[in-house]
């Protein structure tokens, strides 16, 4: 199939189906009803994705058919029109507003054919035609506002999925959504978690094999983590495996969990366990194995829940057709750090020590790069990519890191001062492998957090239930830790050698929580940045050779496509997320001002301009005098913190 032909023939029908819609004023406004969108007939096949394509993404470098372009999640493109030599000719091709400021924008777009799709906050997606932002649809599925109590990190959205005609959705409100394609119309739903309990979707689903799978967050609201695989034709649920073990009287759900509850003390079960799938699922179509990356537990502080507290802040390899474990590798034993194992998940062929291995890659929350094989879990290299003092470093034979006994704060009763920080070293915003360098491209944020346990064990009803004073470090009063926590205030971007287990170069970035990153053919890396500029460096010696200014934080990481011959960068750009809304005055100081939401696209000769930002008065804080007593300020912070 000739690729760029068809993405040409294709978005003419999508801009078809456009023309009739519009004529007929059947294309709803933003904020219609969810489901009264796009009523026009389907005259194209539109996100026509299967396995074979996927596999053979590469003979297809001008779609982004995944959230990571390819099932090896490498966030790589094979495109190079666009080239060290030629990147300062980049210039803005198109925009298109979102309607959702103030929150995070996190989405990766796919782009299929000739059309793009892409969620903002909200859960809400756009099918836009790739090469003129011209929108083909928009569906709003109406998370109810208040369910953003529920969500420790922003009202966010990473993506979604494409298979066989339809689009997935996972809302935050805990709903899977099958959209077709052409028209945007709902063709099935299903409720993924308990009603009314304190569950959110924030990441993008994945399909493997006509299935359509989707983890959730809530650790810190008392949830119990797991995955589920539903039938894309149907919304059938075909699997499930938890994380965590449940209540010990109950029969277990699967065997692994019968093994994990021996990792396991104390009443976890009543807390909920944690362990979400909040992000992470990765496909290996060879071995036929699907990685998950686990999350952290309930509470942080684990004075009351001791022991390793299987399968928590690991790596876990399941059966695709099954859900049946077969491996894990965890990566923080009796994690009380908050450092998920949830971050980005990358597969690849590296040649370690002479011989060829299949390879995963991760970058999580607690500083360290590891590399395992993905057939067995063994474990090949970890090494500190970042500041990190909880642990001196991890044992390759037993794969346990050498934990500093200060960092154990839930046992000493005493603080710990702790880097990285629950932000972690590394989050959810996308690394990038180069196949043409074999670097890691990082996302990489430097930032530290009093870890002080909480004086009381109640449970919060509608605040994060964490186990420690979480506002000495968002909204810190201590001189000193302030002081300690403002200096290290910071991020950068490095490029990783995952072989010889090194950093080969770093950009300073000068501001934490900074945009997932995209590397290309063309000798590339592409990364948006908190103070609002998108910027390409070499590859391979870290340059900075282009930037535009965006208007807003970024987050997002960009991807690249080809619509007749010409080569694009999107980037969704709009600040906010974890850091944004749980950081008080540190996140106030580390993005621009403006934080207007938009999909930027970008492509050589680009002469579109963004509109000017509109005049704004700087706020002037004026707060009435404080006469409230210690007792009834240390009470707020208890019940308000959030």
């Amino acid at each position: 199939m000739n690729a760029n032909v068809d993405s040409s023939a294709r978005r003419t029908a999508a801009a078809a189906v456009l023309m009739v819609a519009g004529c007929s004023g059947q294309i709803a406004p933003l904020g219609a009803p969810a489901g009264a969108l796009v009523a026009a007939p389907v005259v194209m096949s539109a996100a026509a994705v299967d396995a074979a394509r996927l596999m053979a993404a590469d003979k297809e470098p001008g779609n982004w058919m995944a959230s990571g372009r390819n099932y090896g999640e490498q966030h790589y493109s094979p495109l190079q029109y666009i080239a060290a030599s030629n990147v300062r000719q980049l210039g803005l091709a198109w925009s298109y507003d979102l309607d959702a400021p103030h929150r995070g924008q996190e989405s990766t777009p796919l782009v299929i054919d000739g059309v793009m799709y892409v969620t903002s906050a909200w859960s809400k997606v756009f099918a836009l035609d790739a090469k003129t932002g011209a929108p083909l649809w928009t569906y709003d599925p109406k998370v109810p506002g208040q369910v953003a109590v529920n969500a420790c990190c922003d009202a966010v959205n990473r993506g979604v999925a494409a298979w066989q005609g339809r689009i997935f959705l996972g809302t935050l409100d805990g709903r899977l959504i099958a959209l077709d394609a052409a028209s945007g119309r709902p063709a099935w739903e299903v409720m993924t978690v308990t009603p009314g309990a304190r569950y959110t979707i924030t990441g993008a689903p994945r399909v493997v094999k006509g299935m359509v799978l989707i983890g959730n967050g809530g650790a810190e609201m008392g949830m119990r983590g797991y995955i589920t695989a539903y039938a894309a034709d149907s919304g059938k649920q075909i699997w499930r495996f938890y994380t965590v073990p449940g209540n010990p009287s109950q029969p277990f759900e699967s065997a692994a969990l019968e093994k994990a509850v021996k990792t396991w003390s104390g009443d976890w079960w009543t807390l909920g366990g944690g362990g979400p799938v909040w992000d992470s699922i990765v496909y290996d179509p060879a071995l036929d194995l699907i990685y998950i990356g686990v999350g952290n537990g309930t509470p942080w502080n684990r004075a009351k829940v001791r022991g390793d507290a299987l399968y928590l802040s690991s790596i876990v390899a399941l059966k695709a057709d099954s859900g049946e474990y077969v491996w894990h590798y965890q990566t923080t034993p009796g994690d009380e750090w908050d450092f998920d194992a949830c971050s980005p998940l990358i597969l690849a062929d590296l040649k370690i020590g002479g011989t060829m291995r299949s390879v995963i890659m991760q970058a999580p929350k607690n500083g360290f790069f590891y590399v395992l094989d993905r057939s067995s879990g063994e474990l090949l290299s970890a090494d500190p990519y970042t500041v990190t003092n909880w642990a001196k470093s991890v044992d390759l034979k037993t794969g346990r890191p050498q934990i500093d006994s200060a960092a154990r704060y839930s046992e000493s009763g005493k603080p710990f001062v702790a880097m990285p920080g629950p932000g972690g070293g590394h989050s959810w915003q996308p690394m990038s492998f180069s196949p043409a360098t074999n670097l890691v491209y990082i996302p990489v944020t430097e930032l530290s957090f009093p870890f002080i346990p909480e004086k009381s064990s109640t449970l919060h009803r509608l605040a994060w239930n964490t186990g420690v004073d979480f506002n000495a470090g968002s909204l810190p009063q201590d001189a000193q830790i302030k002081a300690f926590i403002k200096s290290g205030l910071k991020g950068h971007l490095a490029a990783w050698d995952p072989i010889a287990r090194k950093e080969v170069w770093r950009v300073e970035l000068g501001r934490p929580w900074n945009g997932g990153v995209l590397s290309t053919a063309g000798g590339l890396v592409f990364q948006g940045n908190g103070m609002g500029n998108f910027v390409a460096y070499r590859a391979d010696t870290g340059e900075r050779l282009w930037s535009a200014e965006t208007q807003a934080g970024v987050l997002a990481a960009p991807i690249s496509y080809l619509v007749d011959g010409a080569q694009y960068v999107a980037i969704e750009v709009g600040w906010g997320g974890a850091f944004g809304l749980a950081a008080g005055e540190l996140a106030r100081d580390s993005h621009v001002a403006s934080n207007l939401p938009r999909v930027l696209v970008y492509k050589l000769g680009g002469s579109a301009a963004l509109p000017a930002l509109p005049s704004a008065t700087p706020a002037v804080l004026d707060p009435p005098p404080d006469t409230a007593s210690a007792s009834t300020v240390t009470a707020g912070k208890a019940l308000y913190h959030r």
